[in-house]
């Protein structure tokens, strides 16, 4: 894949990127002045930097959007934040025959070894926007870095498709994974599911589902920033609600175009999925929180709650950065760091699939599971 970049988007990378490469004092001096703490949290300056040129670009703001108008200025902020593409990782489209036809792409290293490990990727973006390119970078630097293959999903977005329309296209895309393991030169052992904010939430689904269908179900879970609970607002979600990227009057806004109208449950496990009633015998899972995140706290009670129902699990804050990291890894030093450690955790947490995959409950886990890990 060639890379596709305006020249736009190539001149405000560069400058974005020159701006975020000062040092610490420099860039502090940039944003203001004096760190931003917040609930024991202390921004990193290249964030705050960031912040600070988000509030200088006046964009309007989400609920003055159309979809639309949401999904054109994603697409080309997550263009010129990914930075240059990473033409070591090969990726080709294809067809997920689901009845329909769902778009996906493939992933894989071309230089070094490419482990038969494969992730089931799902983008976030509220589930309203959000595609295969504004994921692309991110894609390529967990393929690199995880060495698994990586089949990113092109499912439907609300409001032209509202919930159940996303679910139903990650269970479909996993099991048609599943199916087609030696067409993607994939172990069928050491399949997992991985997916950021909205596209966390579906892993976290698609887990919970096949695990009460009876079926194989993913040989591990990553969950970065998850949505997790739409039917309660966790601290988090006041403490963040404004000034870091992701608002709650963005939340609302994906909400009801994914959700609707206040006649749909809510605390359905298909939308929140720390609702189920039951969350034992779940795949080995890494939860990622960013510290400055409205979502942190519940994506945080659900790791706990799922180490609480035996499932192993690893918990990782990562410190002074904001909801959307993954996305910033071309412009952030910070978030590129994080990103990698999270691809390399992947590369673990799939290793160990064959011998941790089984159809009987895992036995509850020793003191100390799933307890918040040191900050990346």
């Amino acid at each position: 894949m060639s890379d596709s970049r305006t020249p736009r988007q190539r001149i405000e990378y560069a400058l974005l990127r020159a701006v975020m490469s000062l040092p610490e004092r420099a860039a502090l001096a940039l944003a203001g002045g004096s760190p931003i703490e917040r609930d024991g949290e202390r921004l990193a300056p290249e964030i705050q930097l960031l912040l600070k040129l988000f509030a200088l670009q006046r964009e309007p703001r989400v609920g003055a959007m159309t979809p639309a108008q949401m999904r054109r200025l994603r697409r080309h902020g997550a263009a010129v934040a990914g930075g240059p593409v990473d033409r070591s990782i090969a990726a080709s489209d294809l067809l997920i025959d689901n009845g329909d036809g769902l778009p996906a792409r493939l992933y894989h290293a071309t230089e070094g070894r490419c482990e038969r490990a494969l992730i089931v990727y799902y983008h976030g973006g509220g589930f309203v926007f959000g595609d295969l390119d504004t994921h692309d970078a991110f894609c390529r630097l967990l393929a690199r870095h995880s060495g698994a293959r990586v089949l990113a999903i092109d499912y439907r977005l609300a409001p032209e498709h509202p919930f159940p329309a996303a679910v139903e296209d990650a269970q479909a895309a996993f099991e048609w994974a599943l199916a087609s393991a030696e067409r993607l030169g994939a172990d069928r052992d050491r399949i997992g599911v991985a997916g950021d904010s909205a596209g966390a939430n579906l892993a976290a689904v698609v887990s919970q589902l096949l695990a009460r269908e009876g079926g194989p179900t993913p040989a591990a879970q990553v969950l970065i920033y998850p949505a997790t609970d739409i039917a309660y607002k966790h601290p988090s979600r006041s403490i963040f609600a404004e000034g870091f990227f992701l608002t709650a009057e963005d939340m609302d806004w994906f909400d009801r175009h994914y959700v609707g109208d206040e006649s749909v449950d809510r605390s359905d496990p298909r939308i929140s999925p720390l609702r189920a009633p039951d969350l034992s015998g779940l795949p080995p899972a890494l939860v990622v929180t960013a510290g400055f995140d409205p979502l942190r706290d519940e994506g945080e009670a659900y790791a706990h709650a799922l180490s609480e129902a035996g499932t192993p699990v690893i918990l990782r804050r990562c410190e002074g950065l904001i909801h959307g990291f993954i996305n910033m890894t071309g412009a952030s030093r910070r978030s590129r760091e994080a990103a990698i450690e999270i691809a390399g955790a992947t590369r673990a947490l799939l290793a160990s699939a064959p011998e941790r995959r089984s159809a009987e409950r895992p036995a509850a886990q020793p003191a100390g599971a799933g307890t918040r890990q040191p900050p990346v």
